[in-house]
């Protein structure tokens, strides 16, 4: 996406697709009082909602509906804003688009402009921006609540004062460059600013600490189904989502790659990956499966590892901590105890099915758990945080360093957190993240 030109006027359907009861058509820019006297006769009284005739150039009725007249600078954008609310079908809208586009100086918005131009206009930061993008594609409570929350300006308002103080701490240094011969000014201004310094790489620190949790909220806890062939892991992929998403099968290799399922559990967006069997001396394409199923297991925030009991084979060295080793077919009556086992489950009865789900409730749960509500969510967040961090370390790792390079270390600091927020931005950064929206926002 190029740079907005806001000589133009856009507009774009913001509602959902047609067919629909009722369809929003947003417009923004410099022209929306012309446009709105020429389909409509009238420019409404600010945010108030007047039921109008809507014409096309000709002054052929399109459709009868609502327009709110949005001025500058309350409005979404930042600029002068409309919302014309029609008839949801298809023809309807298609009549009403062809009309803007017709009026000189209205085009189509591109996908994510109406949100770049509020972020130009300084209606919203980066991080406000991309909480916008995540409260549109949430699909589980916890990421709608953290969305909101960021789209609000939570973590705005955290960044925007972690940078301020650190403009204000530079700013004592630099009074002591220019000033230290002053009589009015006691001593070393900046010995007085290395506690302010210490707290604040403490709180960021911690705040980056919850990165972890932010990002499984946002993109979702990753749980890898491995095991010899036929130890029942798409049987239990099935079970776990109550439909038939696997192939199952007695014969051994079935599965060839990962399949993944998405499951809302208990409010958290939980990735379930059905993987190859594993085993020794297999052809070329089931070899390659095998490797792709090693692969998700050690990207995994947790693997389950189903055996039958009285397997003793180890598949993988995996870490205790995201290890869950699950004995399967428990309705056979082998004789054979689950002793060992962190649980036992049958598909066919259903038997240790919601203990299983329970320990993925608290394995998730406790991956996600915080002390605080805002959370760092994106791996562009994790990146600048820790060069801030890195910074902040810097700064007092090395106390008999010139003033002026712990001065220097304090604004790689600030520029970090400015990154971060795009008070200080690259052209690339701003089309990757305004790439993520749909046409109309």
């Amino acid at each position: 996406m190029t740079a907005p030109d806001y000589r133009d006027t856009i507009f774009a359907l913001s509602s959902g697709p047609p067919p629909s009861g009722v369809a929003v058509i947003r417009i923004s820019g410099p022209d929306i009082r012309f446009a709105l006297e020429t389909m409509t006769g009238v420019v409404p009284d600010a945010r108030r909602a007047v039921l109008s005739d809507i014409r096309d150039r000709g002054g052929k009725i399109i459709d009868r509906g609502l327009i709110i007249y949005f001025p500058e600078p309350y409005s979404f954008t930042g600029e002068d804003c409309a919302e014309f609310q029609i008839h949801g079908g298809m023809a309807v809208i298609g009549a009403m688009l062809a009309a803007l586009s017709s009026l000189p100086g209205l085009r189509s918005a591109e996908p994510g402009e109406f949100s770049r131009r509020a972020f130009d206009n300084g209606k919203m930061d980066l991080t406000a921006v991309e909480g916008l993008a995540d409260l549109i594609a949430a699909d589980t409570e916890a990421q709608r609540k953290m969305a909101l929350d960021q789209s609000t300006g939570s973590l705005q308002e955290i960044y925007r004062r972690w940078r301020n103080e650190l403009i204000r701490i530079r700013a004592m240094i630099e009074a002591d460059f220019d000033f230290a011969d002053e009589e009015d000014v006691p001593g070393s201004v900046a010995e007085s600013i290395w506690t302010d310094v210490s707290g604040l790489r403490d709180e960021i620190g911690r705040h980056l600490n919850d990165a972890r949790a932010g990002e499984i909220i946002r993109n979702g806890y990753r749980v890898a189904i491995i095991g010899e062939p036929n130890a029942g892991k798409s049987s239990l992929l099935n079970a776990l989502t109550k439909r038939d998403v696997a192939i199952v099968s007695d014969e051994a290799g079935t599965t060839r790659d990962v399949l993944e399922v998405r499951l809302d559990l208990n409010g958290y967006s939980v990735i379930l990956f059905d993987t190859a069997g594993i085993r020794e001396g297999v052809g070329a394409v089931e070899e390659e499966g095998i490797r792709r199923a090693k692969a998700a297991a050690a990207s995994a925030d947790l693997v389950l590892e189903l055996r039958e009991p009285g397997s003793e084979k180890e598949l993988l060295g995996i870490d205790p901590d995201r290890h869950l080793l699950v004995a399967s077919k428990s309705d056979l009556g082998r004789g054979k105890t689950a002793s060992g086992y962190d649980c036992e489950v049958s598909v066919r009865t259903d038997h240790g099915l919601d203990g299983l789900i329970e320990i993925l409730n608290e394995r998730v749960s406790s991956s996600t758990s915080s002390t605080s509500t805002v959370l760092p969510n994106r791996q562009r967040h994790r990146e600048y945080l820790q060069g801030c961090l890195t910074a902040l370390v810097e700064v007092l790792d090395h106390p008999d360093s010139p003033l002026e390079m712990r001065a220097e270390w304090l604004r790689v600091a600030g520029d970090m957190i400015g990154r971060l927020t795009g008070a200080i931005d690259t052209e690339d950064l701003l089309d990757v993240i305004f790439s993520e929206f749909c046409i109309g926002k």
